[in-house]
């Protein structure tokens, strides 16, 4: 009866660890591409 409930926590384990690791990984391409923005506008 209980051998589910491994399964169920590790999926859901899976999905946000994922979730968040895509969204870190997104937060810093993001600055870092903000950054390098506003250097070649400031360069100008």
């Amino acid at each position: 009866m209980m051998d589910w409930i491994p399964i169920v926590f590790l999926t859901f384990k899976v999905a946000v660890f994922g979730t968040g690791m895509f969204f870190a990984i997104k937060w810093h391409y993001d600055k870092g591409k903000k950054k390098k923005e506003n250097n070649e506008i400031s360069r100008r």
